[in-house]
């Protein structure tokens, strides 16, 4: 028994560090910032700054963690798929897709769970989320 628990484990040490050889995951640029929206407030972009950014803007933050897969695959993911919908730092260069952020926000779908198990900081509170909702949809028109 003891020997199938050391071969165990040793395949999940050589798994663990073969899939660090897979490169994707580790790009982490973050692109110059060529305009944001017209906030409606400070407080607005406080709020969206704390929950949406990372994966929402060029302006991401790069833990450690994020270069480590599976891990960075996961996070690669998000902000790739964040950015092309959604993307406060090109705001006057690309189309955004604002339609449901409302939704969005206030379902909990955003920030995603998985986003805020790492980030307990982009938890909003009720009142939190409805200044956030309120104040987007201020921003983004009729969209938000």
């Amino acid at each position: 028994m003891r020997r199938w628990l050391l071969r165990g484990f040793l395949i999940v040490v050589v798994g663990f560090v073969a899939i660090q050889l897979v490169p994707y995951g580790r790009s982490h640029a973050n692109p110059a910032v060529t305009g944001e929206p017209t906030w409606d407030s400070p407080q607005t972009r406080a709020l969206a700054v704390r929950a949406c950014f990372d994966c929402h803007s060029n302006e991401t933050a790069w833990p450690w963690y994020t270069s480590v897969a599976p891990v960075s695959w996961l996070t690669q993911r998000h902000v790739n798929e964040g950015r092309a919908k959604l993307n406060f730092s090109t705001w006057a260069t690309s189309r955004q897709e604002t339609e449901n952020v409302d939704r969005q926000i206030s379902s909990g779908a955003m920030p995603p769970w998985d986003y805020l198990l790492l980030h307990p900081d982009a938890h909003l509170t009720y009142e939190e989320k409805a200044q956030l909702i309120s104040g987007l949809g201020a921003t983004l028109g009729s969209g938000g």
